[in-house]
């Protein structure tokens, strides 16, 4: 049916509709949930707790606590919550720590439960979803994002870290990061990044931001407008920087005089990581924490919604369909 595009004689008001729904999600808050995979040593709770200017995890995982109150390690998947605000938006963040990923000497498999753990979350949001008398609102506990942290040898991905992040790709969006990148050169780094992503494409491994995913236009055949081509040309932008080559630190030191969060080392400061250094020649621990919070966190939500979860959705209905047949 054609829908003619009319021209309005006055004043209505139905342009209020944007700051309404603005208002309602303030007061509702939001929800971000992020899984950290990788060897351990390679600064995940660190690089976390500087992305978000908070102390959310500490650097030895998420510890359990025994019956007498100490800690003790653990090699079991983890989640912990967190909530932050930022001028008067509440998030609602959830890390999930791996603890145990490839340190062991049998590593066969070891994928498996951090895939477990990530269709649980489907499962789980599907039950609450097909219950009769379900709540108005669902507890979202879906992964919405996975850094994929990758040792800063200098050489290539490892057979390990290419099935764990083949296999991770399928269920979830992985957003793979050179870890302790200062430990690199310049031209060990561009040497490194080049090298992952001819990998990445060789063994057909999915990263996020996905080019088929974005869509430029709703199929109404009309050309781009001014934000499409920002959002593609920024998509483009992204992809050209995967792997983010990152450097996290929660201590401050002093440049120039003035004290910023970032890493002495025996060849200088490590400065790229407070906002107003923003110095990629370091790291790019900055572009990576744009993409996380301020030019992506919604697409992340939205494509696990809609892709992810809904892949996982369609094939346990069609098979409970299946069931119901037989």
């Amino acid at each position: 049916m054609a829908t003619d595009k009319k021209t309005l004689t006055g004043y209505v008001g139905f342009d209020s509709i944007t700051s309404q729904i603005e208002k309602k999600l303030l007061k509702r808050g939001f929800a971000f949930n992020l899984m950290a995979v990788g060897r351990s040593g390679l600064g995940k709770s660190t690089l976390v707790n500087t992305i978000f200017a908070s102390h959310l995890v500490d650097s030895k995982g998420l510890l359990k606590i025994s019956e007498n109150g100490q800690p003790i390690q653990t090699t079991e998947i983890q989640s912990i919550s967190h909530i932050i605000e930022e001028n008067g938006v509440r998030l609602k963040l959830t890390i999930t720590d791996t603890p145990g990923y490839g340190d062991q000497v049998n590593n066969d498999n070891c994928w498996e439960p951090v895939v477990k753990y990530i269709k649980d979350q489907y499962s789980s949001y599907l039950r609450k979803e097909l219950t009769p008398t379900r709540d108005r609102r669902i507890t979202d506990s879906r992964v919405h994002a996975v850094l994929f942290f990758i040792a800063p040898t200098g050489h290539a991905l490892t057979p390990l870290d290419i099935a764990v992040m083949r296999r991770i790709s399928e269920v979830a969006n992985v957003i793979p990061v050179i870890a302790k990148s200062d430990s690199l050169t310049l031209e060990e780094r561009a040497s490194f990044k080049k090298r992952i992503k001819d990998e990445i494409e060789f063994h057909g491994i999915r990263t996020f931001p996905y080019a088929d995913v974005f869509v430029d236009t709703e199929d109404d055949g009309q050309p781009l407008n001014d934000d499409e081509r920002a959002e593609r040309q920024l998509i483009n932008a992204v992809r050209d920087v995967i792997p983010f080559a990152v450097v996290g630190s929660e201590r401050n030191v002093v440049v120039d005089g003035k004290a910023v969060r970032g890493r002495r080392t025996r060849w200088g400061v490590i400065n790229g990581i407070d906002g107003f250094v923003e110095n990629e020649d370091h790291c790019e621990f900055v572009a990576l924490r744009n993409f996380l919070t301020r030019t992506h966190m919604q697409d992340l939500i939205d494509v696990t919604a809609m892709v992810h979860y809904e892949g996982y959705r369609t094939k346990q209905l069609m098979a409970l369909k299946g069931q119901s047949n037989n």
